[in-house]
């Protein structure tokens, strides 16, 4: 173990066994940092250290479930086990649900709350007074375009972004002249798992939009970090999608978002237990819940 005071500051990556989450580990250890790989998977964190290693970085793994009692306490616990300080955290993990928000399962949109927003809230708000101390460091933290508009179908996973780039944001002010650096990214479409666990790849929205790389999208939000940037857009498409939802009226922008985020087949929001085109969608009335949910 290092001895006291002489802790080597580490790259913490929450969610960091797969998708862009791995991807800015491995930019992160090229940049000669030690990397901290945290997931739940304990086989696929040992893939993604395998990876770096073999690549001349050096890489720790934790296993842990964020959901779990005390989660950040025990990156604390791991850091300080290994002779190492937070330097920079990476906020990656996160997961999506595409439905009605009523007739969803209630427990997985809990979960999805607690992992996007609480989890990600609780290890910022914990290690970022060490780095507030040190004047050095910062926070990355994962956004997405959704994050400029609601999402009928995926109301939930929208709003939790919404959630993350509001208060990265406001932590960039807060901690402008402290040396410490909060950045959101807000890509587009990924090409990573997310979208088919999600289910968002089976509707219009995400088969029209173009899909993003992990490296490309890890190398531009590592960049901007550095740069002290306070949010990183990567890619044109996903600047363009972003310039639709700010200046196109929300009465506009939430039944067309709804129409590419629904299937025909989707149960109907109103609980009939039918799907939405044999119900709601067949009586064409003025009060579709498409243009109400958000």
């Amino acid at each position: 173990m290092t001895a006291p005071g002489q802790d080597r500051p580490a790259v913490v990556v929450i969610g960091a066994s797969r998708g862009i989450g791995k991807a800015i580990a491995d930019v992160a250890a090229r940049d000669g940092a030690p990397v901290v790989l945290v997931a739940r998977s304990a086989e696929t964190l040992a893939t993604a250290a395998d990876d770096i290693r073999k690549a001349g970085g050096e890489a720790y793994t934790l296993s842990l479930d964020l959901l779990a009692e005390n989660a950040a306490g025990g990156v604390d616990d791991f850091l300080s086990a290994n002779g190492l300080f937070c330097d920079v955290l990476v906020n990656s993990a996160g997961f999506g649900l595409r439905g009605g928000a009523a007739v969803l399962p209630l427990e997985e949109q809990l979960g999805l709350v607690d992992l996007n927003i609480r989890a990600l809230t609780e290890l910022t708000l914990r290690l970022l007074p060490g780095m507030v101390a040190r004047r050095r460091g910062g926070v990355i933290n994962l956004g997405s375009v959704a994050s400029f508009t609601p999402g009928p179908y995926m109301a939930l996973y929208y709003a939790s972004k919404g959630f993350v780039r509001s208060f990265s944001e406001a932590l960039h002010q807060e901690l402008r002249r402290t040396g410490v650096t909060v950045t959101c990214v807000a890509p587009g479409p990924v090409a990573t798992e997310f979208l088919s666990t999600s289910g968002a790849n089976r509707v219009a929205l995400f088969k029209i939009l173009p899909k993003l790389e992990p490296g490309y999208v890890a190398e531009r939000a590592w960049r901007g970090f550095k740069a002290g940037r306070r949010l990183v857009i990567p890619g044109l498409s996903a600047k363009l999608t972003i310039l639709l939802a700010t200046l196109v009226p929300s009465a506009i922008m939430l039944p067309l978002i709804g129409r590419l985020q629904r299937r025909s087949k989707d149960p109907c929001p109103c609980g009939s237990g039918r799907s939405y085109t044999a119900c709601c969608g067949a009586r064409g009335s003025s009060r579709d819940i498409s243009t109400q949910s958000g």
